[in-house]
């Protein structure tokens, strides 16, 4: 049984760089309590400043990935100024997904609903039990999960997206793969394997590149295209003058394996 004594969030690092951080408030579905935010918050600024780290896992304990705002505890405090201040917390928390220089994939054994949905949506990947769910449901109370339709506009076409978020309807799992929510749909008992297989072929790449590449991934999707174009071409050659570039392309011309390890001072 959980304690008030039980961490929010855990966190397990595996000596490839690959850390896992399991939502821990399984009594309340894992809703993003203020607290849960700010634990998230903390996590997500010290992984940002650890070079060991080459992939991140949003994991989730209990019968539930993560149910959105904790409900209970705003509809304690109804102010406008409490209200902004907590979307406002919302939203750094989500972008700062989004920053990370190493990819985040979204683990989800079971329902994602609202926020929780929208926590999905922020993350550069995501695998899914072919049991899970996923609705943005907060019009079934008379409010429209505004912030995540940001998320959720970006994930998928501009139509389902405006239907799940004027219905409150959920999705399955299989609907969230076709309509670009997620990446991959596994029975619940091949997900570990599943999302150990992305992670492994992340890690297998040199770190420098995929941290350039995703902050030009996110940059240009905001950008006209000229400027898009003007930002990709200026990346790739940045990233080539980077060693593990000029060592995979020497690698590819003498027709052998790219040696990636380390060098000795």
């Amino acid at each position: 049984m959980l304690t008030t004594d039980d961490p929010l969030l855990l966190r397990h690092q595996d000596a490839r760089g690959v850390v896992t951080l399991t939502l821990n408030r399984p009594q309340a579905f894992n809703s993003l309590s203020e607290d849960m935010l700010a634990a998230l918050q903390k996590e997500f600024e010290a992984l940002a400043g650890d070079e060991s780290v080459r992939v991140v896992v949003l994991a989730a304990a209990g019968k539930a990935f993560c149910a959105g705002h904790d409900l209970k505890e705003m509809r304690a405090q109804p102010s406008l100024a409490y209200y902004q201040s907590l979307f406002a917390h919302c939203a750094k928390v989500m972008l700062a997904v989004q920053a990370l220089p190493v990819p985040v994939i979204a683990r989800v054994h079971a329902v994602a609903t609202a926020a929780g949905c929208q926590l999905v949506a922020m993350c550069d990947l995501a695998v899914a039990s072919s049991n899970a769910r996923f609705a943005v449901s907060g019009v079934n109370l008379g409010l429209f999960c505004a912030t995540p339709s940001v998320a959720l506009s970006r994930n998928m076409g501009r139509k389902q997206a405006f239907e799940m978020l004027v219905t409150g309807d959920f999705i399955s799992a299989e609907e969230a793969k076709q309509r670009g929510l997620v990446n991959r749909v596994v029975p619940l008992e091949a997900l570990d394997a599943e999302v150990e297989k992305l992670a492994a072929s992340i890690v297998a790449k040199p770190r420098v590149a995929i941290a350039m590449g995703k902050g030009q991934f996110y940059r240009q999707l905001e950008m006209g295209i000229g400027a898009a174009y003007q930002l990709a071409g200026q990346t790739m050659a940045c990233n080539m003058m980077d060693d593990a570039a000029l060592e995979g392309v020497q690698a590819f011309i003498e027709k052998r394996p790219p040696d990636w390890a380390p060098k000795a001072d």
